[in-house]
Protein backbone atom coordinates (compact mmCIF):
# COMPACT_ATOMS: atom_id res chain seq x y z
CA UNK A 1 0.00 0.00 0.00
CA UNK A 2 2.85 2.40 0.81
CA UNK A 3 4.26 2.04 -2.71
CA UNK A 4 0.80 2.66 -4.20
CA UNK A 5 0.32 5.82 -2.13
CA UNK A 6 3.77 7.12 -3.02
CA UNK A 7 3.23 6.43 -6.73
CA UNK A 8 -0.17 8.14 -6.61
CA UNK A 9 1.37 11.16 -4.88
CA UNK A 10 4.03 11.52 -7.57
CA UNK A 11 1.37 11.29 -10.28
CA UNK A 12 -0.67 13.99 -8.56
CA UNK A 13 2.11 16.39 -7.61
CA UNK A 14 5.10 15.52 -9.79
CA UNK A 15 7.45 14.86 -6.86
CA UNK A 16 7.68 12.20 -4.14
CA UNK A 17 6.09 12.69 -0.74
CA UNK A 18 8.29 13.49 2.24
CA UNK A 19 6.41 11.14 4.54
CA UNK A 20 3.39 8.79 4.59
CA UNK A 21 1.14 8.32 7.61
CA UNK A 22 -1.73 5.99 8.54
CA UNK A 23 -4.65 6.18 10.96
CA UNK A 24 -6.98 3.17 11.33
CA UNK A 25 -10.73 2.88 11.49
CA UNK A 26 -12.19 1.62 14.76
CA UNK A 27 -15.02 -0.51 16.08
CA UNK A 28 -16.45 -0.83 19.59
CA UNK A 29 -16.48 -4.50 20.58
CA UNK A 30 -18.74 -4.15 23.63
CA UNK A 31 -19.86 -1.44 26.07
CA UNK A 32 -22.56 0.50 24.22
CA UNK A 33 -24.43 3.59 25.42
CA UNK A 34 -22.73 3.55 28.79
CA UNK A 35 -19.74 5.85 28.27
CA UNK A 36 -21.87 8.86 29.26
CA UNK A 37 -23.00 6.97 32.36
CA UNK A 38 -19.49 6.39 33.70
CA UNK A 39 -19.10 2.99 32.08
CA UNK A 40 -16.26 1.28 30.27
CA UNK A 41 -16.00 0.77 26.52
CA UNK A 42 -13.95 -1.80 24.64
CA UNK A 43 -12.94 -0.47 21.22
CA UNK A 44 -10.15 -1.62 18.94
CA UNK A 45 -8.36 -0.22 15.92
CA UNK A 46 -8.81 -1.98 12.57
CA UNK A 47 -6.51 -2.79 9.70
CA UNK A 48 -8.45 -0.49 7.36
CA UNK A 49 -8.02 3.25 7.63
CA UNK A 50 -6.81 6.52 6.14
CA UNK A 51 -3.44 7.06 4.47
CA UNK A 52 -1.88 10.51 4.11
CA UNK A 53 1.11 11.29 1.91
CA UNK A 54 2.49 14.80 2.40
CA UNK A 55 5.27 17.08 1.17
CA UNK A 56 6.38 20.47 2.44
CA UNK A 57 6.38 23.25 -0.18
CA UNK A 58 7.49 26.87 -0.51
CA UNK A 59 4.29 28.18 -2.13
CA UNK A 60 2.41 29.20 1.05
CA UNK A 61 -0.58 27.01 0.11
CA UNK A 62 -2.22 23.92 1.52
CA UNK A 63 -3.29 21.72 -1.39
CA UNK A 64 -5.74 18.93 -0.61
CA UNK A 65 -6.32 15.91 -2.83
CA UNK A 66 -7.96 12.55 -2.19
CA UNK A 67 -7.84 9.36 -4.22
CA UNK A 68 -11.42 8.82 -3.04
CA UNK A 69 -12.47 12.06 -4.78
CA UNK A 70 -10.10 12.17 -7.77
CA UNK A 71 -11.75 15.18 -9.41
CA UNK A 72 -11.61 17.27 -6.24
CA UNK A 73 -8.62 19.58 -5.65
CA UNK A 74 -8.76 22.30 -3.00
CA UNK A 75 -6.21 24.99 -2.27
CA UNK A 76 -6.24 27.08 0.90
CA UNK A 77 -3.67 29.84 1.60
CA UNK A 78 -1.51 29.54 4.70
CA UNK A 79 -3.16 31.86 7.22
CA UNK A 80 -1.61 32.54 10.62
CA UNK A 81 -4.96 33.66 12.07
CA UNK A 82 -6.89 30.46 11.46
CA UNK A 83 -9.73 29.25 9.27
CA UNK A 84 -13.49 28.87 9.13
CA UNK A 85 -15.46 25.78 8.20
CA UNK A 86 -16.16 25.42 4.47
CA UNK A 87 -19.52 24.32 3.07
CA UNK A 88 -19.99 20.54 2.87
CA UNK A 89 -16.37 19.74 1.99
CA UNK A 90 -14.40 16.70 3.15
CA UNK A 91 -11.37 18.97 3.67
CA UNK A 92 -13.01 20.39 6.81
CA UNK A 93 -11.53 17.47 8.77
CA UNK A 94 -7.87 18.16 7.90
CA UNK A 95 -8.49 21.91 7.69
CA UNK A 96 -9.84 21.87 11.24
CA UNK A 97 -6.61 20.23 12.40
CA UNK A 98 -4.54 22.91 10.66
CA UNK A 99 -6.81 25.56 12.20
CA UNK A 100 -6.24 24.18 15.70
CA UNK A 101 -2.45 24.31 15.50
CA UNK A 102 -2.52 27.69 13.74
CA UNK A 103 -4.63 29.25 16.49
CA UNK A 104 -2.35 27.68 19.09
CA UNK A 105 0.53 29.64 17.56
CA UNK A 106 2.32 26.97 15.54
CA UNK A 107 4.20 28.18 12.48
CA UNK A 108 3.06 26.07 9.53
CA UNK A 109 4.26 26.27 5.93
CA UNK A 110 2.72 25.12 2.66
CA UNK A 111 1.87 21.46 2.18
CA UNK A 112 0.80 19.12 -0.58
CA UNK A 113 -1.49 16.48 0.91
CA UNK A 114 -2.91 13.32 -0.64
CA UNK A 115 -5.44 11.25 1.31
CA UNK A 116 -6.69 7.76 0.63
CA UNK A 117 -9.19 5.88 2.77
CA UNK A 118 -10.19 2.22 2.49
CA UNK A 119 -12.81 2.45 5.25
CA UNK A 120 -16.21 1.21 4.01
CA UNK A 121 -18.42 4.21 3.27
CA UNK A 122 -21.17 4.90 5.77
CA UNK A 123 -20.11 1.97 7.89
CA UNK A 124 -19.98 3.85 11.15
CA UNK A 125 -16.30 2.98 11.55
CA UNK A 126 -15.25 6.60 12.18
CA UNK A 127 -13.65 7.69 8.93
CA UNK A 128 -13.84 11.32 10.07
CA UNK A 129 -11.87 10.64 13.26
CA UNK A 130 -9.37 8.64 11.20
CA UNK A 131 -8.77 11.64 8.92
CA UNK A 132 -8.38 13.91 11.95
CA UNK A 133 -5.85 11.64 13.67
CA UNK A 134 -3.75 11.08 10.58
CA UNK A 135 -3.64 14.84 9.97
CA UNK A 136 -2.79 15.89 13.54
CA UNK A 137 -0.14 13.16 13.72
CA UNK A 138 1.37 14.31 10.40
CA UNK A 139 1.42 18.00 11.39
CA UNK A 140 2.92 17.15 14.78
CA UNK A 141 5.67 15.14 13.08
CA UNK A 142 6.41 17.47 10.16
CA UNK A 143 6.55 20.64 12.24
CA UNK A 144 7.93 19.12 15.45
CA UNK A 145 5.02 20.41 17.55
CA UNK A 146 5.85 18.27 20.57
CA UNK A 147 2.46 16.69 21.28
CA UNK A 148 2.16 13.17 22.63
CA UNK A 149 -0.33 10.64 21.28
CA UNK A 150 -3.03 11.26 23.93
CA UNK A 151 -2.78 15.02 23.30
CA UNK A 152 -3.30 14.39 19.56
CA UNK A 153 -6.36 12.31 20.44
CA UNK A 154 -7.82 15.19 22.47
CA UNK A 155 -7.01 17.73 19.75
CA UNK A 156 -8.74 15.58 17.14
CA UNK A 157 -11.86 15.38 19.28
CA UNK A 158 -11.84 19.16 19.68
CA UNK A 159 -11.63 19.54 15.91
CA UNK A 160 -14.68 17.30 15.49
CA UNK A 161 -16.62 19.12 18.23
CA UNK A 162 -15.73 22.75 17.60
CA UNK A 163 -14.64 23.04 13.95
CA UNK A 164 -16.64 20.34 12.21
CA UNK A 165 -19.54 20.76 14.65
CA UNK A 166 -20.25 17.14 15.63
CA UNK A 167 -20.67 16.63 19.38
CA UNK A 168 -18.95 13.23 19.62
CA UNK A 169 -17.29 11.67 22.63
CA UNK A 170 -13.63 10.74 22.72
CA UNK A 171 -13.85 6.96 22.18
CA UNK A 172 -13.43 7.08 18.39
CA UNK A 173 -10.34 9.27 18.41
CA UNK A 174 -8.85 7.39 21.37
CA UNK A 175 -9.17 3.97 19.75
CA UNK A 176 -7.76 5.29 16.48
CA UNK A 177 -4.84 7.02 18.15
CA UNK A 178 -4.02 4.39 20.77
CA UNK A 179 -4.94 1.09 19.11
CA UNK A 180 -2.67 -1.93 19.45
CA UNK A 181 -2.48 -4.93 17.12
CA UNK A 182 -4.34 -8.01 18.41
CA UNK A 183 -5.54 -6.07 21.48
CA UNK A 184 -8.72 -4.36 22.60
CA UNK A 185 -8.68 -1.22 24.74
CA UNK A 186 -10.58 -1.00 28.02
CA UNK A 187 -11.32 2.72 28.29
CA UNK A 188 -13.00 4.98 30.81
CA UNK A 189 -14.10 7.86 28.58
CA UNK A 190 -14.46 10.23 31.55
CA UNK A 191 -10.97 9.82 33.03
CA UNK A 192 -9.16 8.43 29.94
CA UNK A 193 -7.74 5.67 32.12
CA UNK A 194 -7.11 2.67 29.88
CA UNK A 195 -5.57 -0.76 29.68
CA UNK A 196 -5.05 -3.23 26.84
CA UNK A 197 -6.36 -6.77 26.79
CA UNK A 198 -5.31 -9.42 24.24
CA UNK A 199 -7.84 -10.14 21.49
CA UNK A 200 -6.34 -12.90 19.40
CA UNK A 201 -8.60 -14.78 16.99
CA UNK A 202 -7.51 -18.24 15.88
CA UNK A 203 -10.70 -20.09 14.99
CA UNK A 204 -12.93 -17.06 14.39
CA UNK A 205 -13.13 -14.15 11.97
CA UNK A 206 -14.34 -10.69 12.97
CA UNK A 207 -16.92 -9.38 10.51
CA UNK A 208 -18.50 -5.94 10.15
CA UNK A 209 -22.06 -6.05 8.80
CA UNK A 210 -23.21 -2.66 7.54
CA UNK A 211 -27.00 -2.38 7.49
CA UNK A 212 -26.68 0.31 4.80
CA UNK A 213 -29.44 2.18 6.58
CA UNK A 214 -29.03 5.86 7.29
CA UNK A 215 -29.12 6.49 11.05
CA UNK A 216 -31.80 9.17 11.12
CA UNK A 217 -33.05 8.51 14.65
CA UNK A 218 -29.73 8.07 16.41
CA UNK A 219 -29.16 11.64 17.59
CA UNK A 220 -32.66 12.31 18.92
CA UNK A 221 -32.90 8.92 20.65
CA UNK A 222 -29.42 9.42 22.12
CA UNK A 223 -30.58 12.66 23.74
CA UNK A 224 -33.73 10.96 25.07
CA UNK A 225 -31.80 8.04 26.55
CA UNK A 226 -29.24 10.33 28.15
CA UNK A 227 -31.96 12.49 29.74
CA UNK A 228 -33.72 9.39 31.10
CA UNK A 229 -30.49 8.11 32.64
CA UNK A 230 -29.77 11.48 34.25
CA UNK A 231 -33.30 11.58 35.71
CA UNK A 232 -32.91 8.07 37.15
CA UNK A 233 -29.60 8.97 38.78
CA UNK A 234 -31.23 12.04 40.32
CA UNK A 235 -33.95 9.85 41.89
CA UNK A 236 -31.42 7.44 43.43
CA UNK A 237 -29.30 10.34 44.68
CA UNK A 238 -32.13 11.76 46.76
CA UNK A 239 -30.90 9.34 49.42
CA UNK A 240 -27.51 8.23 48.01
CA UNK A 241 -24.47 9.87 46.46
CA UNK A 242 -23.60 7.89 43.33
CA UNK A 243 -21.18 9.53 40.90
CA UNK A 244 -22.92 7.97 37.91
CA UNK A 245 -25.18 5.05 37.03
CA UNK A 246 -22.29 2.66 36.47
CA UNK A 247 -21.18 3.24 40.07
CA UNK A 248 -24.42 1.68 41.31
CA UNK A 249 -24.04 -1.97 42.40
CA UNK A 250 -26.43 -4.34 40.64
CA UNK A 251 -27.74 -5.46 44.04
CA UNK A 252 -28.68 -1.90 44.97
CA UNK A 253 -30.45 -1.42 41.64
CA UNK A 254 -32.46 -4.62 42.00
CA UNK A 255 -33.50 -3.70 45.54
CA UNK A 256 -34.46 -0.11 44.68
CA UNK A 257 -35.60 -0.17 41.05
CA UNK A 258 -39.21 0.24 42.22
CA UNK A 259 -38.35 3.92 42.75
CA UNK A 260 -38.03 4.35 38.99
CA UNK A 261 -40.63 4.41 36.23
CA UNK A 262 -40.83 1.19 34.15
CA UNK A 263 -38.98 2.92 31.29
CA UNK A 264 -36.23 4.13 33.61
CA UNK A 265 -35.88 0.60 35.02
CA UNK A 266 -35.23 -0.76 31.52
CA UNK A 267 -32.65 1.88 30.65
CA UNK A 268 -30.77 1.65 33.95
CA UNK A 269 -30.80 -2.16 33.81
CA UNK A 270 -28.98 -2.02 30.48
CA UNK A 271 -26.44 0.50 31.74
CA UNK A 272 -25.49 -1.38 34.91
CA UNK A 273 -25.35 -4.84 33.37
CA UNK A 274 -23.61 -3.68 30.19
CA UNK A 275 -20.80 -2.28 32.29
CA UNK A 276 -20.53 -5.63 34.05
CA UNK A 277 -20.43 -7.33 30.63
CA UNK A 278 -17.43 -5.20 29.66
CA UNK A 279 -15.59 -6.29 32.81
CA UNK A 280 -16.53 -9.92 32.19
CA UNK A 281 -15.38 -9.56 28.57
CA UNK A 282 -11.98 -8.30 29.68
CA UNK A 283 -11.63 -11.34 31.96
CA UNK A 284 -12.70 -13.71 29.17
CA UNK A 285 -10.26 -12.25 26.66
CA UNK A 286 -7.38 -12.41 29.13
CA UNK A 287 -8.14 -16.12 29.47
CA UNK A 288 -8.40 -16.48 25.70
CA UNK A 289 -12.03 -17.54 26.09
CA UNK A 290 -13.51 -16.29 22.80
CA UNK A 291 -16.63 -18.44 23.28
CA UNK A 292 -17.48 -16.62 26.52
CA UNK A 293 -16.75 -13.27 24.91
CA UNK A 294 -19.12 -14.17 22.07
CA UNK A 295 -21.88 -14.96 24.57
CA UNK A 296 -21.39 -11.56 26.18
CA UNK A 297 -21.54 -9.85 22.77
CA UNK A 298 -24.89 -11.44 22.00
CA UNK A 299 -26.20 -10.65 25.49
CA UNK A 300 -25.20 -7.02 24.90
CA UNK A 301 -27.32 -6.82 21.76
CA UNK A 302 -30.28 -8.45 23.48
CA UNK A 303 -30.09 -5.78 26.18
CA UNK A 304 -29.76 -2.97 23.65
CA UNK A 305 -32.77 -4.39 21.81
CA UNK A 306 -35.07 -5.13 24.75
CA UNK A 307 -34.01 -2.72 27.51
CA UNK A 308 -32.31 0.28 25.89
CA UNK A 309 -34.34 -0.01 22.67
CA UNK A 310 -31.82 1.52 20.26
CA UNK A 311 -31.45 -1.23 17.66
CA UNK A 312 -34.22 -1.20 15.05
CA UNK A 313 -35.46 -3.74 12.53
CA UNK A 314 -32.31 -3.84 10.42
CA UNK A 315 -29.86 -4.56 13.24
CA UNK A 316 -32.28 -6.96 14.92
CA UNK A 317 -32.67 -8.92 11.69
CA UNK A 318 -28.90 -9.44 11.60
CA UNK A 319 -28.86 -10.39 15.29
CA UNK A 320 -31.78 -12.82 15.17
CA UNK A 321 -30.53 -14.53 12.02
CA UNK A 322 -27.01 -14.75 13.43
CA UNK A 323 -27.72 -16.24 16.86
CA UNK A 324 -29.54 -19.13 15.19
CA UNK A 325 -26.81 -19.74 12.60
CA UNK A 326 -24.34 -22.55 13.21
CA UNK A 327 -20.82 -21.22 13.59
CA UNK A 328 -21.64 -17.75 14.99
CA UNK A 329 -19.74 -17.24 18.25
CA UNK A 330 -21.29 -13.84 18.99
CA UNK A 331 -23.05 -10.91 17.36
CA UNK A 332 -24.14 -7.42 18.37
CA UNK A 333 -24.85 -3.95 17.08
CA UNK A 334 -22.03 -1.45 17.49
CA UNK A 335 -22.28 2.31 17.67
CA UNK A 336 -25.30 4.52 18.20
CA UNK A 337 -27.87 2.10 16.74
CA UNK A 338 -30.94 2.61 14.51
CA UNK A 339 -28.83 1.57 11.53
CA UNK A 340 -25.08 1.61 11.13
CA UNK A 341 -23.23 -1.63 11.79
CA UNK A 342 -23.28 -4.91 13.60
CA UNK A 343 -20.23 -7.04 14.33
CA UNK A 344 -20.06 -10.82 14.39
CA UNK A 345 -17.52 -13.44 15.39
CA UNK A 346 -17.89 -16.37 13.01
CA UNK A 347 -15.98 -19.64 12.82
CA UNK A 348 -13.45 -19.50 9.98
CA UNK A 349 -14.96 -22.43 8.10
CA UNK A 350 -18.47 -20.91 8.28
CA UNK A 351 -17.71 -17.37 7.11
CA UNK A 352 -18.69 -17.84 3.46
CA UNK A 353 -21.91 -19.65 4.33
CA UNK A 354 -22.74 -17.01 6.93
CA UNK A 355 -22.23 -14.15 4.50
CA UNK A 356 -24.48 -15.77 1.90
CA UNK A 357 -27.17 -16.49 4.49
CA UNK A 358 -27.23 -12.97 5.96
CA UNK A 359 -27.16 -11.30 2.55
CA UNK A 360 -30.08 -13.46 1.36
CA UNK A 361 -32.31 -13.19 4.41
CA UNK A 362 -31.56 -9.53 5.12
CA UNK A 363 -32.35 -8.56 1.53
CA UNK A 364 -35.63 -10.52 1.65
CA UNK A 365 -36.74 -8.92 4.92
CA UNK A 366 -35.39 -5.38 4.53
CA UNK A 367 -35.51 -4.85 0.78
CA UNK A 368 -31.85 -4.15 0.09
CA UNK A 369 -28.56 -5.89 0.80
CA UNK A 370 -26.14 -5.36 3.68
CA UNK A 371 -22.39 -5.01 3.14
CA UNK A 372 -20.14 -7.47 4.97
CA UNK A 373 -16.41 -7.04 5.54
CA UNK A 374 -13.68 -9.17 7.13
CA UNK A 375 -11.53 -7.00 9.38
CA UNK A 376 -8.38 -7.41 11.43
CA UNK A 377 -7.29 -5.66 14.63
CA UNK A 378 -4.32 -3.40 14.05
CA UNK A 379 -2.13 -0.67 15.54
CA UNK A 380 -3.07 2.96 16.07
CA UNK A 381 -2.00 6.08 14.18
CA UNK A 382 1.59 6.03 12.94
CA UNK A 383 4.10 6.88 10.23
CA UNK A 384 4.62 4.10 7.72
Amino acid sequence: MKAYIQESFEQAYGKPADKIFFAPARVNLIGEHIDYNGGLVMPCALGNGTYLAVRKTEDNMFTFRSLNFPDSVHQVPVNTKGYTKQDSLWINYPLGCIDYFTREGATLSGLELLFYGNIPNGGGLSSSASIELVTTFALNTLFDLGKNQVELVKISQQVENKFVGVNCGIMDQFAIGMGKEDHAIILDCQTLEYTYTPFVLKDDTLLIINTNKERKLADSKYNERRATCEAALEIFNKTENFKDLCSIPAEYFEANKHLLTPEMQQRVKHVIYENLRVKASEKALKLGDIEKFGELMSASHKSLMEDYEVTGKELDTIYLESVNFEGVTGVRMTGAGFGGCAIALVKNDRVDAYKKHIEKVYTEKIGYAPSIYDVSIGDGTREI
